[in-house]
């Protein structure tokens, strides 16, 4: 579709975006549908007068990426249940002018693991205490698995274990995923530039753990390289962006997505 005064427009913000695979995914998806519209990418700081600018612009629906899906939850008119349950905003969609927040990471990330195992009494060791790993944390409970919460600092991970019946600790208990059947890594360690860092030590993972990093830039991050290399099954970090994705896809058009589409596009922009 040629843009034109009639496209409508999506975008996702955060900081930084220049990684962000969103904006290829969305608009092949578009273009699949022959929808009129485009999807953006903008590196921001300032929430507050962004969203004043998705208003006055009137941008029918934006993503939103680390580090602003909880501060962004001030500045919107409603919050969906399951999104004010995990305290974190991922999706916004602008219905006629009034902004509401969602959170689709959940969703994705479940779904993503569920392709590879059953989840129910499964012992999960989760790193992170972040917008991404709140959501994973709520989907896990109602899938009741047992798990353990892990990250630097205790403040975080603290309230967020207490908010769903959670162990946790700093990473002094990492040694914990040896006795483990899921690990979860959901912080940007590894992320691009930096792909030579895990926050996991090798030793620690067996072959009977199942392992999943939500960093999907690389498309194979370290942790997910070690995690082979011991005979672990792995998930991509592609798969719940991806799905994620979708789900936003059809907050904001109304339609169902092109999964295919939408997975090759991503999958291209990997080389994968």
């Amino acid at each position: 579709m040629k843009i034109n005064a009639k496209t409508k427009i999506c975008a996702i913000i955060g900081n930084p975006v220049g990684h962000s695979l969103s904006p290829a995914m969305h608009n092949a998806g578009y273009e699949n549908l022959s929808l009129n519209f485009a999807y953006l990418a903008f590196s921001i700081r300032d929430v507050k007068h962004v969203i004043a600018g998705i208003r006055a612009l009137n941008f029918v629906g934006v993503s939103v990426t680390a580090p602003h899906k909880v501060r962004v939850m001030s500045f919107l008119d409603t919050i969906d249940s399951t999104a004010k349950n995990i305290g974190a905003v991922n999706t916004i969609v602008n219905r006629n002018g009034k902004l509401i927040g969602y959170n689709t990471d959940s969703q994705g990330a479940l779904k993503a693991l569920e392709e590879k195992t059953t989840l129910k009494n499964k012992r999960v060791v989760l790193i992170g205490a972040g917008g991404a790993a709140r959501a994973i944390a709520f989907g896990l409970k109602e899938k009741e698995v047992n798990v353990l919460i892990l990250n630097r600092t205790l403040d975080k991970v603290k309230l967020l274990a207490n908010s769903i019946g959670a162990d946790f600790g700093d990473l002094s208990r990492l040694s914990e995923i040896k006795n483990s059947d899921i690990l979860i890594h959901a912080t940007p360690t590894g992320m691009n530039p930096s792909t030579d860092t895990s926050i996991v030590p090798k030793e620690y993972l067996h072959k009977d753990l199942l392992v999943f990093d939500i960093v999907y830039n690389p498309k194979e991050t370290k942790l997910l390289r070690d995690a082979k290399e011991m005979g672990c099954e792995i998930v991509y970090g592609y798969k719940m962006l991806l799905y994620q994705a979708v789900l936003q896809f059809a907050l904001f058009t109304k339609k169902n997505a092109p999964l295919a589409i939408m997975e090759k596009e991503l999958l291209l922009c990997l080389d994968f």
